[in-house]
This record gives C-alpha cells, sequence and structure tokens, in this order.
C-alpha cells in the first residue's frame, strides 16, 4: 500500500537518473519497449521462488513502471569504503550465481529483449547483464537484491559474470577507477574471488578473460550511441570521466595488466 504523499528521488544509474522516485513501498520509473517482456520474468522469477530481484506490479498510464521497493543500500559513487570489500564482492557474486540458476529454470520466456548490452553470441537463459554497485541492494554488507533488468536479455551466465566483474571488481585503468571512489583494491585477486566464490571451471575462466579481452577492445560503443542520441545523462558522465579517451585509456591499461589476472585466474 502506497502511504507517502511526496516523492523521494532515488539516486543510482545513469541513464534514468533524477527519474527513478519511491512513494511508501513502490518505486516508479521510466518504462522502455521491453518492459513488458522483463516483468513477465521477473514474476516467474518470484514463481519458484527467487527473492533476489524487484517484484513488478504493472505500467502506469503515464508509461512508468510500478516495482515493489526492496528496503537496504544501494551504494552510489564515490563508492563508500564498505562497498569495496572483498566480502561485499563475494556476496554479490553469490547473488549472481543464485540469479543464474533460478533464470536456467525459467528458461526464456519471451523475444522482446533489450540489444544494447546483449551477450552477441546469445545463450540459454536471461542475462541481467548490468550488474554494477548501483543495481545492487544490500543489507548490513549482504547482496540481497538486484535492481534494473532494463538491459536484461538472452546469454551465456560468463557474460554476464565478464559484465559484473569489470564494473565491481573492478577491471578498469586507476584514474577512472578513482575517479568512481574506488581505493587501492588488488583487482587480480578480486577477479579470482569472483570466478572462485562463482564456482568457475578452468574452461570458464579462460572464456571469462576471452570476454573482459572483448569488452576492454570494444568498449565506449554503448556509451557513445547514447551521447549521440542527445542523451544528457551520459552525455555527463563522459565528460566527468574523461571523455571517449577514458576507453583508449582502459584498453592501454588492460593490455599492460592483462598477464597478472591471467595468472591469478590460474
Amino acid at each position: 500500500m502506497e502511504y507517502w504523499s511526496v516523492d523521494e528521488i532515488l539516486d543510482g544509474g545513469i541513464a534514468n537518473a533524477g527519474r527513478v522516485v519511491r512513494r511508501g513501498d513502490v518505486v516508479l520509473r521510466p518504462s522502455t519497449p521491453y518492459s513488458v517482456t522483463v516483468h513477465r520474468f521477473l514474476r516467474e522469477l518470484r514463481a519458484i521462488g527467487f527473492r533476489g530481484a524487484s517484484l513488478p506490479l504493472g505500467i502506469q498510464d503515464d508509461g512508468r513502471e510500478r516495482l515493489v521497493y526492496i528496503a537496504g543500500e544501494v551504494p552510489v559513487p564515490p563508492f563508500p569504503n564498505w562497498s569495496q570489500s572483498d566480502g561485499v564482492l563475494a556476496s554479490i557474486t553469490r547473488l549472481v550465481r543464485s540469479f543464474h540458476d533460478a533464470s536456467h529454470r525459467v528458461g526464456l520466456v519471451g523475444d522482446e529483449w533489450s540489444p544494447e548490452l546483449a551477450d552477441p553470441d546469445g545463450g540459454p537463459i536471461i542475462c541481467h547483464n548490468d550488474v554494477c554497485l548501483e543495481n545492487v541492494v544490500f543489507r548490513h554488507g549482504e547482496a540481497i537484491g538486484l535492481l534494473d533488468f532494463d538491459f536484461a536479455a538472452p546469454g551465456r551466465p560468463v557474460h554476464d559474470l565478464a559484465a559484473f566483474a569489470r564494473m565491481c571488481v573492478p577491471i578498469d585503468d586507476d584514474l577512472s577507477a578513482e575517479r568512481l571512489g574506488w581505493g587501492r583494491v588488488d583487482r587480480p585477486a578480486r577477479l579470482r574471488l569472483v570466478a572462485d566464490t562463482y564456482g568457475l571451471p578452468a574452461a570458464g575462466r579462460t572464456e571469462l578473460l576471452g570476454r573482459l579481452d572483448r569488452s576492454m577492445h570494444g568498449g565506449g560503443a554503448f556509451v557513445q550511441r547514447r551521447v549521440e542520441a542527445g542523451d544528457a545523462n551520459f552525455i555527463r558522465m563522459l565528460a566527468e570521466m574523461g571523455g571517449m579517451e577514458r576507453y583508449e585509456r582502459r584498453r592501454t591499461w588492460w593490455e599492460a595488466n592483462r598477464v597478472a589476472f591471467v595468472d591469478a585466474l590460474a
């Protein structure tokens, strides 16, 4: 039941920054052409017992989707120290693994999915594709809920895992990580932590590195599309991160440091 008369703007995210509000125990946010399919998927997850994702209530006449509010903490840049701990990273990994296991049980529930961040090779389950700290709800340092399924699409678990690792390890150059508020963390060791916690076998670790290679060498295309479309939030974000040079800087950093990640996963 909604019981607040004043909307509370919720922080976090870039695409919908300033447009997501809480009204009592309901969250209102812009819908997308894929929201109907996403809502069907989220309801299927809930029906099989998975509680680690938003529960949709429908789409209003004004085009906003309604979801049940998940109480907890959502870290936003500059990321607080508690959100950068290995324990927090392991807890997100466990949540992602349980989500993938549940997604396997649900199967593919429709063909209207966003292509923006989807696995280019497709896959057998619905992946989130945007598991960053801003899209995870925590309670007492434990990840308990995934938010923002706008970019969910069919793919392979390792594609989803690579995207999550890139943003939450993070797999990023020093300057970009610093601009997001990251402190000094052992990034190769944290990638190993993700692989170990997820239970990724040797072949999967090789594939994970391959997905990261692809991301490092093709990064920035999604952001560039949003900027060229005139999206003010992405224009601002890109300017704050140093423009498109940010992605060339990250690629160069990856090439110089890749062997450390290879060794960590061996």
